[in-house]
């Protein structure tokens, strides 16, 4: 049984995504081993107590990045976590965190990246009129939303969209892309070649001994 881990600061709608698919049979042989916050009141925690998860609260305010990091990095360990969720944690993680868990940390952003990273990437994606976007299950580096992209899920902007009403219908897609990236991951069938992540498919597996 593998171990996750979730980040949240805020309702944690991906993280109860991801419970449910748990639930559901979709992400097999694992359980979600504890959910930690930035914040007390973050309605994400109050959730996962009501599911009956481990939680724990690790304040963020008044400490330097890396003494936070440290600490939730060792209630990870702790708990035998083997791959962090992002889910709408809302601080960037220090290069002592990422290097504690490479290639173990998945973030979910709401935009096809690399386009519109950052802070209100729907609202980019909209000032920008672009007619597609989407959302992004990425592997987390010391960059913001730069890591090795594991799936993501397209999202026509309709006539007359507004930042809500295009939030909303992204969000529904986070939901689905979430979980089946995380089942990608566990599995362990997969290479990163480059910057591009390779599911081990016979055929790849040969491309990939070619490129070596």
């Amino acid at each position: 049984m593998k171990r996750l881990g979730i980040l949240l600061s805020g309702r944690g709608s991906n993280f109860l995504a991801i419970a449910d698919a748990i639930d559901r049979g979709r992400i097999t042989n694992a359980e979600i081993s504890i959910v930690i916050s930035n914040r007390a009141e973050a309605a994400g925690i109050a959730a996962a107590n009501t599911r009956g998860l481990a939680t724990r609260v690790i304040e963020a305010r008044g400490r330097k990045r890396a003494e936070q990091d440290a600490e939730i990095v060792a209630c990870l360990r702790e708990h035998g976590v083997a791959l962090v969720c992002l889910a709408g944690y809302m601080r960037l993680l220090s290069p002592e965190f990422v290097a504690a868990y490479p290639q173990a940390i998945l973030n979910i952003h709401p935009s096809l990246l690399p386009a519109f990273p950052g802070l209100d990437a729907q609202l980019q994606a909209l000032r920008y009129g672009v007619a597609i976007t989407g959302c992004t299950v990425h592997f987390v580096d010391e960059q913001l939303d730069h890591g090795v992209i594991v799936l993501q899920r397209a999202v026509p902007v309709l006539e007359g969209d507004d930042e809500a009403a295009l939030s909303a219908r992204i969000l529904e897609q986070e939901h689905v892309a979430y979980p089946e990236a995380i089942s990608r991951v566990l599995s362990g069938n997969y290479t990163i070649v480059d910057r591009r992540y390779v599911a081990n498919t016979s055929h790849n597996a040969t491309l990939i001994e070619e490129a070596q």
